[in-house]
């Protein structure tokens, strides 16, 4: 089985700092050796679902459809934090999962869940399933 190439992979896709730099994956995670097998790892599992696209810009990394299914993010960059990375989930209801760091309520639709990613182990079966959910309601 030949999984589906994402489109514009590592590009900034139009998203670049004051000076004209567009933001990619490499840069995203410049500096965070223990972020980048995390960051793969949540990629081919977004790219297992189907056709995405991923955009990176300063603060994230975002997979998606029409929308935005799933963000990467690193918490070191705004706050103290040994955790490489955070995996944001918006689905269309809440699920409380103890797993889920927080879960906000951003919009009458969408339940943003935060998983942290401290490293590749937490990202399986269920929550291939959550990403699942995501990418559905995405398209």
């Amino acid at each position: 089985m030949t999984l589906p190439t994402p489109r514009n992979r590592g590009k900034g896709f139009g998203h670049t700092d004051p000076d004209g730099n567009a933001w990619t994956v490499a840069r995203f995670l410049e500096g965070a050796p223990a972020a980048q097998a995390i960051y793969e790892a949540a990629e081919r599992m977004a790219a297992s679902l189907g056709p995405m696209d991923i955009r990176v810009s300063k603060s994230q990394i975002a997979f998606r459809r029409r929308r935005s299914f799933a963000y990467l993010w690193r918490p070191g960059m705004y706050v103290t934090s040994n955790i490489p990375l955070v995996l944001s989930l918006p689905l269309p209801r809440e699920d409380g999962s103890p797993r889920f760091k927080e879960v906000a309520h951003p919009s009458p639709a969408v339940w943003m869940h935060h998983l942290e990613l401290p490293d590749t182990s937490v990202l399986d079966g269920e929550v291939q399933e959550w990403m699942r959910e995501a990418y559905a309601s995405a398209a």
